[in-house]
């Protein structure tokens, strides 16, 4: 059952507030719980990165202990100043033990080197190598030299290097200790089932390490953000990245107290989504429940307090004109209207005659009154009944709606039916009417019998009436007039006889004024019909050429042709149709798809409704014929573009062979002359110059990038004799093909 306005006022208030009281518990709610689970998940994260900063830490402590110690011993100073070849196996085998000492002591899967600056050799995985002054200069430049501290760290393509140059305490260094921990060693270290994202940062702020490169990375300006913010901060903690177009980024760090690093993971914003899963479930469920049970209470409490009104409604009669679901004022509407019933009665028969007189003179065209009923219904209308009258049946039809759109047609028809009005006295007409959607029909009546008076004043009734609407409507109207009768039960007729009198204006042209009289003076008999078959045939000549300004010149003229040789209406109607039919048959032989659309599929009907001679040639011009001309000129181009693309294809795959246009030709199944035009009116230069150019670009190419022979190159490009290459050459690159070579190579 429809509810009314008052039902609604108690009801959507309750809803929307209960509604809004659930939304804001379950808001609340969720964010508290989503911020506990962020807290989780962030103590889980800030104890993962303390265990890795943890083993991580213990694994380097361990390297640079060893070889500090190592450093230290007199065996060490003895290796480092002595000369090792590979004869001194006692020595080599006493550093390879010791550094194998050093890697049981650190992580599997790391390299340790040892080099001596002095001696110059470097002993590396149990390999002995001796170093050139270029190795030497390289290692001072790259761990002694500008390096504030003789023992770092390193990133490296493959890991990360601790580097100890030896004497730790002097400034003459002797030694390089050198330990390369693999990204495999790291990866079986710190990587974890679930694979977390973590990043390694030296004291500048510097990556040192990622689980996953590429992946979720962190930028130089956000790592050197996160170290001096935990540099500044305690040793752990969560930090908020700004990110430009996107949420804030959340790390969590911890900060080596040992040596500075800091080591960040990220909270990913999935696992926290993933953690809210089944919470975001469990509160939309819960949200949507309470929602129904607020919605069942608001309505109950709607339906308790609106019943009182209900009752009073019912007792009230209908109102149709007036909504019945705002009961209040439906209410105050009705007692109104019981108290101004009688008057709307009263007036209601007053107001109703126009209408009524406008249905008689209908039913007057349609032969539907009797002779008692227009005896009975004329008086009352005003019209004077007593004495013979003889009557005329005029048509008025828009020729065109000027600059108007097709919507303002009923307007303009509307404005026609005023100015008829106006123009026509009252006494001498029965009321004019709108016959229907093109027509205005008026009844014009006349006291006297003498038909060359009677044929005088509608004559100037009509000049009038086109002149009317010519300057006030900025339009044209075409009117056909019937031959005078004296019993109104004759309108129907008389109104066919001012149709066919309009049906002629097709030959006529606009403005005419066409009496039923003088078409039936037409010689009738066998008329043979005129057809410009060789002017048709230019024209569709033009239209398969795509040339709209030969189609102009061949169309009018037909046009022309057809109406001054076909004067009847009937025939010329016969002429359009068969031009239209022969365009469409056109249309279907070139491939093209425009007059059979959705827009034309009427196109018959629509050249025939027009009774214009102006509006069937605009018609024929701009929306179908022309449109004919420019989808032909698009498909023609196309295929232009189409074969100038495969010969220059052809030109590209086989410039190093014999190739002309008349191969081509014969190839593509296509004169070579029409080949020659369509390629220059693509590519703007002849199928010749195309070819050469091509080849002089690969020749260029070849001397660039290959010993060829300049003879070679000819012979390969099809030219018969060196020196006919090296002129074509010089014509383009104004240098010989040796000068571009060595100019090529000096650069």
């Amino acid at each position: 059952m429809k509810k009314g306005v008052m039902f609604y006022k108690i009801f959507i208030p309750i809803l929307v507030l209960g509604i809004g009281l659930v939304a804001s518990f379950e808001i609340y709610i969720y964010y508290h719980t989503m911020n506990s689970v962020v807290d989780r998940l962030a103590d889980s994260k800030e104890s993962y990165i303390r265990q890795i900063k943890n083993n991580l830490e213990q694994k380097i402590q361990t390297i640079e202990y060893a070889f500090s110690t190592y450093s230290t011993t007199q065996s060490f100073n003895e290796v480092v100043e002595n000369p090792i070849t590979e004869k001194d196996f006692v020595a080599y085998r006493n550093i390879n033990t010791q550094l194998n000492y050093i890697a049981s002591m650190g992580m599997e899967g790391t390299t340790y080197t040892l080099i001596s600056l002095k001696q110059k050799w470097q002993l590396s995985d149990g390999s002995l190598s001796h170093l050139t002054q270029e190795d030497l200069d390289r290692l001072y430049d790259t761990y002694i030299n500008n390096q504030k501290q003789g023992l770092f760290w390193l990133k490296t393509d493959t890991g990360i290097r601790f580097v100890n140059t030896l004497p730790a305490f002097s400034t003459k260094k002797q030694a390089i200790a050198l330990s390369d921990i693999s990204l495999e060693t790291l990866d079986r270290m710190i990587k974890t089932g679930d694979h977390p994202a973590v990043f390694i940062a030296n004291r500048q702020g510097d990556l040192m390490y990622e689980t996953d490169p590429g992946a979720n990375s962190l930028t130089a300006d956000q790592l050197r953000t996160i170290s001096s913010t935990a540099a500044a901060q305690k040793d752990a903690g969560m930090l908020s990245l700004a990110r430009s177009k996107e949420a804030p980024l959340k790390v969590l760090y911890a900060k080596s107290a040992y040596n500075n690093w800091t080591y960040i993971t990220l909270l990913d914003q999935k696992e926290v989504n993933d953690a809210l899963k089944m919470t975001r479930f469990g509160l939309i469920t819960m949200g949507l429940l309470l929602m129904l049970f607020i919605a069942a209470v608001a309505y109950a409490i709607s339906v308790y307090f609106t019943k009182p009104i209900l009752r009073i409604k019912r007792s009230l009669p209908e109102d149709p004109q007036f909504p019945s679901n705002n009961e209040i004022d439906w209410i105050i509407n009705s007692i109104d209207s019981i108290i101004t019933e009688k008057k709307s009665l009263e007036t209601l028969v007053q107001s109703e005659l126009p209408q009524l007189e406008t249905q008689l003179i209908l039913n007057l065209f349609r032969n539907r009154v009797t002779r008692e009923e227009l005896e009975h219904k004329l008086p009352r209308f005003g019209y004077n009944v007593l004495g013979s009258r003889v009557y005329v049946t005029m048509l008025v039809q828009l020729d065109n709606l000027g600059k108007r759109e097709a919507s303002d047609k009923d307007v303009l028809l509307l404005a026609v039916n005023k100015v008829v009005e106006e123009v026509i006295p009252a006494e001498r007409r029965l009321l004019p009417i709108i016959l229907n959607d093109d027509t205005q029909a008026t009844i014009v009546a006349f006291a006297e019998n003498n038909e060359q008076e009677i044929r005088r004043q509608v004559l100037e009734y009509a000049r009038t009436m086109i002149r009317t609407v010519k300057e006030y409507l900025q339009c044209s109207i075409s009117i056909g007039i019937s031959k005078s009768y004296g019993n109104l039960l004759q309108s129907k007729e008389a109104c066919e006889m001012s149709k066919q009198a309009l049906h002629h204006r097709l030959n006529l042209g606009k403005e005419s004024i066409i009496f039923y009289e003088d078409i039936t003076k037409v010689v009738s008999g066998p008329v043979l019909l005129h057809y410009p078959v060789q002017l048709e045939t230019q024209l569709f000549d033009a239209i398969r050429l795509g040339d709209e300004e030969q189609v102009s010149r061949a169309l009018y003229p037909l046009l022309a042709e057809l109406m001054k040789h076909n004067k009847n209406a009937v025939h010329l109607e016969v002429t359009l149709v068969r031009l239209v039919n022969n365009l469409i048959q056109l249309e279907q032989v070139l491939g093209i798809d425009v007059l059979m659309t959705q827009d034309n599929h009427a196109l018959y009907q629509r050249v025939l409704s027009i009774r214009n001679p102006e509006e069937v040639e605009r018609l024929l011009v701009e929306q179908v014929i022309f449109p004919m001309v420019r989808s032909m000129k698009e498909k023609t181009n196309q295929q232009f573009r189409s074969l100038s693309e495969k010969i220059a294809a052809i030109v590209r795959a086989e410039y190093d062979h014999e190739l002309s246009l008349e191969m081509i030709g014969d190839r593509l199944h296509y004169n070579p002359n029409y080949l020659s035009s369509i390629f220059k009116k693509e590519f703007g230069t002849t199928f010749s110059d195309y070819l050469m150019n091509y080849r002089l670009d690969m020749a260029k190419k070849w001397l660039i990038d290959t010993d060829m022979t300049i003879k070679e190159i000819a012979e390969r490009l099809q030219y018969q004799n060196p020196q006919n290459f090296i002129r074509s050459f010089r014509k383009k690159e104004h240098v010989t093909p040796g000068a571009y070579r060595k100019m090529k190579q000096a650069n």
